[in-house]
C-alpha cells in the first residue's frame, strides 16, 4: 500500500504539468519550449540535492561506464515521454492530454515480457493486472467522448498520435534504466543521471523552439519553472521510489503504475480552478468513477497479494 500511496501522490504533482503546459499553450507559448524548460531547471535543482548528499562522483561514474545505454534510454524515459505530452496540449485541454496518457497503464503490462526475466524465462503479461486497467481505460474513454466528438478529426489525431509514443516510452524508458543502474543508484541520483543524458535531446528541442518561435516569454519561464519543482522533482523522485519498492513484482508494479490514472482527476480539478474551464458533464463524470474504481481495485490486488505472500514466507 505504501507504494500505492506514493503514486497517488506523484500523480497530484504530474497534474501540474498538464494545467500548466495547456496555461502555457492558451498564453502563445511554444511547445517546444515548455518541455524543454522544465529538464534545463530540473538538471541545477537535481545537482544541488545529489550533491548536498554528497552522492555526485557515483552518478558520472556510471554515466562514463555504459554512456551510449544511459543515452538512449534516458532520451526514451523523458525525451519522447515529455515532449509528446508538452506537443499535445496544443490540440487538446490538460484534462483530456492527461486522459489519453493512460494508455500507458496497459503499455506498461504489455512490456513485461520483454523486459522482465526470470532463470532465462520471460514473465507473463499480468493478465488481471490488464483487465483492471481496461476498467481505467473505460472510464478515460467515456471521458475523451464529448470532448472528442466536439473537435476536427486532425486535432483528436494530433493529439493521440504522440501520447501513444509517450505512453510506451516512460515505462519502457524507466525499467530500463533501472536494469541499468541497478542498485548502485538512489532515486535521485537515477533521476539525475537521467536529466544529464537526456540533455542533447533537450537542446536539440530548445534550439527548434527558438528558430521557429523565439526566446520564451517571463510568464512560460516562470510557469516552466513550477513545473519542473512540482513534476519534474517532486513527482518523478516519489514515481520512481515508488517503483523501485515493487519492482519485482510485476502485479504491484502494474498497481503502482496505475496510479497516475489519478492526473485525469487532478489536472481537470485544476483546470477548472485556474483555467475557469467549465464543469464536466454527467457522462464525465461517470468515467471519472470508472478510473477510481480502477485504482481502486488495483490498490486491493496489489494488498492482497502482499497478504498472500507474507503467508507463504512465514
Amino acid at each position: 500500500m505504501k507504494a500505492i500511496l506514493l503514486g497517488l501522490t506523484a500523480a497530484l504533482f504530474f497534474s501540474v504539468t498538464f494545467v500548466l503546459n495547456r496555461s502555457m499553450e492558451l498564453s502563445g507559448g511554444h511547445w517546444a519550449w515548455s518541455a524543454s524548460l522544465r529538464y534545463f531547471f530540473m538538471l541545477p535543482m537535481l545537482i544541488a540535492i545529489v550533491g548536498a548528499q554528497k552522492r555526485l562522483r557515483p552518478v558520472f561514474h556510471h554515466l562514463r561506464t555504459r554512456p551510449s545505454e544511459w543515452l538512449l534510454w534516458s532520451t526514451v524515459g523523458f525525451g519522447l515521454f515529455y515532449a509528446p505530452i508538452a506537443f499535445s496540449t496544443v490540440y487538446g485541454p490538460g484534462w483530456l492530454v492527461a486522459a489519453t496518457f493512460q494508455i500507458t497503464i496497459i503499455a506498461g503490462s504489455l512490456l513485461v515480457p520483454f523486459l522482465h526475466k526470470t532463470s532465462g524465462f520471460k514473465q507473463r503479461i499480468p493478465i488481471q493486472s490488464i483487465l483492471i486497467s481496461l476498467v481505467i481505460l473505460a472510464g478515460v474513454f467515456i471521458m475523451q467522448a464529448e470532448h472528442a466528438s466536439a473537435v476536427p478529426f486532425l486535432n483528436v489525431w494530433l493529439c493521440v498520435l504522440p501520447l501513444l509514443l509517450a505512453a510506451f516510452a516512460y515505462p519502457l524508458g524507466n525499467r530500463k534504466m533501472m536494469h541499468v543502474a541497478g542498485n548502485g543508484l538512489t532515486t535521485f541520483q537515477r533521476v539525475l543521471g537521467m536529466t544529464i543524458a537526456s540533455m542533447p535531446f533537450w537542446i536539440i528541442l530548445a534550439l527548434y523552439g527558438a528558430s521557429v518561435h523565439g526566446l520564451p516569454g517571463r510568464s512560460q519561464i516562470s510557469q516552466s519553472f513550477i513545473v519542473a519543482v512540482s513534476s519534474g522533482i517532486i513527482a518523478t523522485v516519489l514515481f520512481f521510489y515508488a517503483t523501485e519498492l515493487v519492482k519485482n513484482d510485476t502485479a504491484k508494479l502494474a498497481g503502482v503504475e496505475a496510479t497516475q490514472s489519478g492526473e485525469v482527476l487532478f489536472a481537470l480539478i485544476g483546470e477548472m480552478l485556474l483555467l475557469h474551464t467549465a464543469l464536466p458533464s454527467t457522462l464525465t463524470f461517470s468515467g471519472m468513477a470508472l478510473v477510481l474504481a480502477g485504482m481502486i481495485l488495483h490498490s486491493l490486488r496489489a494488498a492482497l497479494a502482499a497478504r498472500k505472500m507474507k503467508t507463504i514466507q512465514t
